[in-house]
């Protein structure tokens, strides 16, 4: 079956073309007829299986001429409310659909000026629809199509009886379309209050997101996390990875601890500032960022490109929250790699999460330290090779040159190395060969009002901490590192 087979406007048609969906997913095939015929829905399907698309499609094809909004879309997150108004506008292009996220965190001013020139779908929050609507900024007596996303979590999150006064704000009239990833009690009791004669479509989620993604997990103590997170980090080398943590203080201890490593990382919790959040996400989908450090207000909904590795720093108690998080990999028909850290008394967990999803989670040993050292080496002559490749380094010859006269091309090679990724000591390979932990305490002097910031930034190589090579220091920076140190080669010269 293909998206033509749904009679769909050559509008729709041909954004759906330039967006890349092929075919539609399961959800898709079920849903769009039946949304297309005015029914409503109550759609069970997990993150990853194309739901946005599900009710967007249908929401294109329906706009119109007119100011006030025919849709409205629910979220749980801000996060997922931009995401998804983004997919709809996407969608709709071609029909010059007018699509507004609202959320709290930022301001309320100017959503109310977008509002008042005319928007044809409102995607937000629920917090955030409610002040529109006691401000009587937002009119819902046009809607003729409410979607209610994530229900599960806005149920999780107390949003139930927000929900409840936002639909009492539309027509009776109106269609409803509720898709979650379970359906509790009360979702159900939503279901029957407000909808009318729902049709009721679940989609097998483990045949569609779980076989495109390896899944493995490492029994560690909890005391030596880090050290294994940077170990796989090291010798796996993913493109793009999302580590998910339990808690926000766990996500700023690891995000601080990554960050003394040198890995090129950022982090995400509730308490961080909306444009603080922007900034980082903005920052991890173009690749500026290696790394993202998260709690699971990143698991649901966020469609990022290309994310090779999902690492469940701390494993989740609940099996939903475990397809969540590693649905944010091997999307749209790629595959993915998905690692579990737990520790001893974690594995009634992971018994649970197979048992939930149908899926079998394969142990594996650790990478040895010589295994991490030959994966650094390995990063070292990719690196060197692509800059070959790209002519970066042709800036160098006439020095490599100069050099040549007096020391050999090996010794002048292995000294730009050196430059560009740091010494590596001979203290580093015994600490790797005897699994010994370094521990390094420095003191400092309380009236020092941080002017003994070197002390601190100085730590991770007294202590035979590796070089952690990411892409901030790929081509850029190490020409830039190389550069500084082209005087030191040529005074030796």
């Amino acid at each position: 079956m293909n998206f033509e087979d749904f009679q769909l406007s050559k509008e729709t048609i041909k954004s759906i073309s330039e967006i890349g969906f092929e075919e539609p997913t399961p959800i898709q095939i079920s849903t769009i007829p039946l949304i297309m015929n005015n029914r409503d829905i109550v759609g069970q399907a997990q993150t990853g299986t194309g739901k946005t698309a599900a009710f967007g499609i249908p929401i294109a094809e329906r706009c119109q001429n007119g100011k006030k909004p025919f849709t409205i879309v629910l979220e749980p997150t801000r996060e997922l409310a931009v995401q998804v108004a983004q997919e709809i506008h996407k969608i709709g292009k071609y029909k010059n659909i007018r699509v507004l996220p609202v959320y709290g965190g930022t301001s309320i001013g100017r959503q109310i000026k977008t509002l008042q020139q005319g928007v044809h779908v409102v995607v937000g929050t629920p917090g955030r629809v409610i002040d529109l609507l006691k401000r009587q900024r937002l009119c819902l007596s046009m809607i003729k199509l409410v979607v209610l996303d994530e229900a599960d979590e806005m149920l999780d999150m107390g949003f139930i009886e927000d929900i409840e006064t936002i639909i009492k704000a539309t027509p009776e009239e109106r269609q409803t379309l509720l898709f979650s990833a379970t359906i509790p009690q009360p979702i159900m009791t939503i279901a029957r209050r407000y909808m009318r004669n729902p049709e009721k479509i679940r989609v097998n989620t483990t045949d569609v997101v779980i076989p495109k993604i390896r899944q493995t997990f490492y029994e560690v103590r909890g005391e030596n996390k880090v050290h294994a997170l940077t170990t796989l980090l090291d010798t796996e080398k993913p493109g793009l990875a999302i580590i998910f943590c339990h808690t926000k203080r766990e996500v700023d201890d690891v995000f601080l601890k990554l960050s003394q490593l040198g890995y090129n990382a950022g982090a995400i919790h509730g308490d961080y500032t909306q444009a603080r959040r922007d900034e980082i996400m903005s920052k991890f989908k173009c690749r500026i960022l290696d790394v993202l450090i998260a709690t699971d207000v990143a698991a649901r909904g966020l469609d990022i490109k290309d994310v090779t590795h999902v690492i469940n720093y701390s494993i989740p108690q609940h099996p939903d929250s475990y397809v969540h998080r590693i649905g944010r990999t091997g999307r749209a028909g790629k595959s993915g790699i998905a690692i579990t850290l737990i520790t001893p008394r974690e594995y009634k967990y992971l018994r649970s999460i197979e048992k939930t999803a149908r899926t079998t989670i394969d142990r594996k040993k650790l990478p040895s330290p010589a295994d991490v050292e030959r994966a650094r080496e390995r990063n070292v002559v990719n690196d060197v090779a692509e800059i070959i490749k790209r002519n970066q380094h042709t800036g160098y010859l006439k020095t490599v040159k100069d050099l040549s006269g007096t020391y050999g091309l090996s010794d002048i090679a292995a000294a730009a190395l050196c430059a560009a990724y740091g010494e590596i000591k001979s203290s580093l390979k015994e600490h790797l060969r005897s699994h010994e932990t370094v521990h390094s305490f420095t003191t400092i002097d309380r009236n020092a009002n941080g002017r003994d910031s070197n002390s601190v930034k100085n730590v991770p190589s007294r202590s035979c901490i590796p070089f952690r090579k990411s892409k901030k220091n790929r081509y850029g920076d190490v020409r830039k590192s190389l550069e500084r140190n082209k005087n030191f080669l040529l005074s030796h010269h």
